[in-house]
């Protein structure tokens, strides 16, 4: 059995990897020990450094080249990923409220940061999978049409691209919650799921994961299972792609339609589905005092990649990028 000593050390890990992981750029010790008082775990600076010895020794994170600054590895992700399952229950919500209130996005200057899904693919696999998503991007299944790529050694969104590999950061659908939230209109997180596609238009939920009480998050799920069909729903307007349920005040409905059509006009999102009063949205039935929220996942693009055979990774609800980084994905092509 690991003991009690043991614990704490991981615990305490597991949270550096998390400010880490949310971080934009190499962080040192004395700001480590900040944030993680912010969350009320103590540790001074030489305590933070003794800890981020062990995780250089497990290859968790990696001196940026100057001072004690550290950056999250990929095997670093993958320990938060599989970290203390007692201390994930939630953190999925945790996650998505975190990178909510964090978002920054000016609608009309379109400066500021907003959150977003990383997806790693093989340098050479890059071009065949750029074709297999321009067909998805082209049917408006992924959350919005902008992008920003990166390549081995660059920093985006917080991960440092892998040798061999291509970066690509597509917009999150969290984005919608953060906007929302900036102006004042509380958004409820509830589920992601897969979203069936009948000639082309949203038809119902086939399957949801609760956001509140998932480890993992729920698009992670689906893409490893091969349960989605977004190359279908691409080519002939039916089939199952991501996406998340989400609900707002019902007096909130004139103000959050109104923000959502300017989010769309302004090219931050693609589609997001507002359900109105008194009534139900994509099978999901409604609630007297709460307005349905349904919005597509950005890693839509990504799962059919994967659903092609060619091999990628993803890093959902991930961190935040700026905005000015981000550019139309037909500029990749």
């Amino acid at each position: 059995m690991i003991g009690q000593e043991t614990r704490d050390v991981e615990r305490k890990i597991t949270a550096i990897l998390k400010i880490l992981s949310d971080a934009q750029a190499p962080m040192g010790s004395r700001m480590i020990s900040g944030l993680l008082e912010e969350q009320g775990i103590y540790l001074g600076e030489r305590a933070v450094r003794y800890h981020l010895k062990i995780m250089d020794e497990r290859g968790l994170t990696r001196s940026a080249g100057h001072k004690d600054g550290r950056t999250i590895t990929v095997p670093g992700l993958e320990e938060l990923r599989n970290s203390l399952v007692t201390d994930k229950i939630g953190f999925v919500g945790s996650r998505i409220e975190r990178l909510a209130y964090q978002t920054n996005v000016g609608l009309r200057s379109r400066t500021g940061r907003i959150p977003v899904d990383i997806s790693l693919f093989y340098r050479d696999q890059f071009p065949a999978a750029l074709k297999i998503m321009t067909g998805v991007f082209d049917a408006g299944l992924s959350s919005s049409s902008l992008v920003a790529l990166a390549g081995e050694g660059n920093n985006l969104g917080g991960i440092v691209i892998p040798a061999g590999q291509v970066g690509l950061a597509t917009v999150c659908n969290v984005a919608v919650n953060g906007c929302l939230l900036k102006s004042g209109i509380p958004v409820y997180a509830r589920f992601g799921g897969l979203l069936q596609i009948k000639e082309g238009q949203p038809f119902r939920f086939v399957d949801l994961v609760d956001f509140t009480g998932s480890t993992i998050d729920p698009c992670d799920i689906f893409i490893a299972g091969r349960m989605t069909d977004v190359i279908q729903a691409a080519d002939n307007g039916n089939g199952k792609v991501l996406a998340s349920y989400h609900e707002i005040p019902m007096l909130s409905f004139g103000r959050a339609d109104e923000l959502l059509q300017r989010m769309k006009n302004s090219g931050l999102i693609t589609r997001a589905f507002l359900a109105r009063p008194g009534e139900k949205i994509c099978e999901i039935p409604f609630n007297p005092e709460k307005a349905g929220l349904v919005s597509l996942s950005g890693l839509n693009a990504a799962a059919a990649v994967i659903e092609s055979g060619i091999a990628a990774s993803n890093h959902s609800i991930f961190g935040l990028l700026d905005v000015s980084r981000l550019r139309p994905f037909v500029e990749l092509l």
